[in-house]
């Protein structure tokens, strides 16, 4: 099958061009994100293979079903990027790669509140001036620590375990609590109930309409004073602009962001010769108690190698009119 790598890096390439070794697909690489403007490299490809800031509207997707794609082959888990009515209407099917390594998005999580809590980065920068001070650099233990997991998937049940090991004591929301951490002691607890009982809060949840802007002006004023928020999963679950405020107010003592709401537009690219545009951002990177890192939280030999390995079998399936277990339901207007 002849497919179209939008927003491809060098690494993509490296992983997708090993992964099809067996599989004999034509992969046709494009660095552009893949939107209306973009569509027409799709040229005669009968698939797209496309990232997270991929603008697959409605618009995108009826001019992709015109040129002859019958296939959006998702590199990602999450596809709220598409719209689905549309590639239902179109006759376009997903795919998605649903999980490729949880252990990469948890270590990281972990590792934010760590890097944040001891001031490990800001340390780093001054012993490298030669300043050995540790005024500034007071940390705190975790164990004994409230942690609130919001999402207890697979990531979230990673996390727990991690935490876990730390003598932390663990709260949890979700839809469907999940046995095994409930086995580690969690306690699950209402939204509320979280927010004001948590010493620090990790985020792992999907992005859909109920948890846009989960965290909020009303839900950050539930929260301890000096919370930390730790955020590996959408951006869109925070409130940019309500979390300034909450850290402006000091309600809000730590915030640790992989994901940012407006990121499409940053995040994957080198701007350090330019001036950012996102007076938001650079807000945000004006905070002592604000690390963000740049969507890298999933960013692990591991992790790539099975978002290749699936990806290509996905599209494999599909060419061979094999029934995929990881097909997206296109008759839902959101996921």
């Amino acid at each position: 099958m002849k497919v179209a790598v939008f927003s491809t890096k060098s690494y993509d390439r490296t992983f997708l061009e090993a992964a099809n070794v067996d599989h004999g697909h034509e992969l046709v690489y494009f660095e552009p994100r893949l939107n209306l403007t973009t569509s027409i490299l799709a040229g005669e490809c009968q698939s797209v293979c496309v990232f997270v800031h991929d603008q697959l509207d409605a618009p995108t997707i009826k001019q992709l079903a015109k040129g002859g794609v019958r296939l959006i082959a998702l590199r990602c888990a999450g596809f709220n990027n598409v719209d689905l009515a549309a590639a239902n209407e179109c006759g376009i099917t997903v795919l998605r790669v649903p999980a490729y390594s949880p252990y990469a998005v948890a270590e990281h999580a972990v590792g934010l509140i760590l890097t944040l809590n001891r001031k490990i980065h800001r340390a780093y920068n001054r012993v490298r001036e030669g300043n050995f001070s540790l005024d500034g650099l007071l940390g705190f233990d975790l164990h004994g620590r409230t942690v609130g997991i919001a999402g207890t998937g697979k990531i979230g049940e990673i996390v727990a375990r991690i935490l876990h090991g730390f003598g932390t004591k663990l709260l949890g929301y979700d839809v469907t609590p999940n046995p095994e951490c409930e086995k580690l002691g969690m306690r699950y607890v209402s939204l509320p109930e979280l927010f004001a009982g948590s010493d620090i809060i990790t985020l792992h949840c999907p992005l859909m309409p109920e948890t846009y802007h989960l965290i909020n002006a009303e839900s950050i004023s539930q929260m301890k004073a000096d919370v930390m928020i730790v955020n590996t999963s959408r951006g869109a679950l925070i409130d940019t602009e309500a979390a300034i405020e909450g850290l402006k107010a000091g309600k809000i003592g730590y915030l640790a962001l992989d994901v940012y709401e407006q990121e499409a537009n940053l995040f994957f690219e080198d701007l350090s010769n330019l001036v950012i545009q996102d007076d938001v951002f650079q807000r945000l990177l004006t905070f002592p108690n604000v690390l963000i890192t740049g969507h890298q939280a999933f960013f692990t030999e591991n992790a790539l190698k099975n978002i290749a390995d699936t990806t290509i079998a996905n599209i494999t399936d599909f060419e061979a009119a094999r029934p995929c277990p990881n097909a997206v339901s296109t008759d839902r207007l959101r996921p």
